[in-house]
C-alpha cells in the first residue's frame, strides 16, 4: 500500500517505454511523498555524463553534477531527474 501511494503520480519510473526528449524539459522532474520524515538522511545524486551546448559555440560541454540534500515533505524521483538532465543535451546555456 505504502509503495502505490508513493508511486502515485510518478509517469516515468515503471514506463515499459522512456521517450528521451532532447529539448530542455524542467516539466520532466517528478517528486514524491517523504516517506520518513522522520528523521534526517542524505540524498544523492552523482551525474557524471551530464553535457549542453555552449550558447557562444555550440560546441558541446561536458560537466558532473554532484546534488545533495536532506528531504523534508517531498524528494526528487531518480529516473525523472535523468530524463530532466539528458534535456538539456541539445539546450544552450551557461
Amino acid at each position: 500500500m505504502a509503495r502505490e501511494k508513493a508511486e502515485e503520480g510518478l509517469t516515468s519510473l515503471g514506463a515499459q517505454r522512456t521517450d528521451y526528449g532532447y529539448d530542455y524539459a524542467p516539466e520532466a522532474l517528478e517528486t514524491f511523498q517523504n516517506q520518513h520524515t522522520d528523521h534526517d538522511y542524505w540524498v544523492r545524486f552523482n551525474c557524471p555524463e551530464f553535457t549542453t551546448l555552449c550558447p557562444i559555440t555550440g560546441q558541446p560541454d561536458y560537466g558532473t553534477i554532484y546534488i545533495s540534500y536532506m528531504p523534508a515533505e517531498r524528494m526528487v524521483e531518480s529516473k525523472s531527474l535523468k530524463l530532466y538532465l539528458v534535456s538539456f543535451r541539445n539546450h544552450g546555456d551557461f
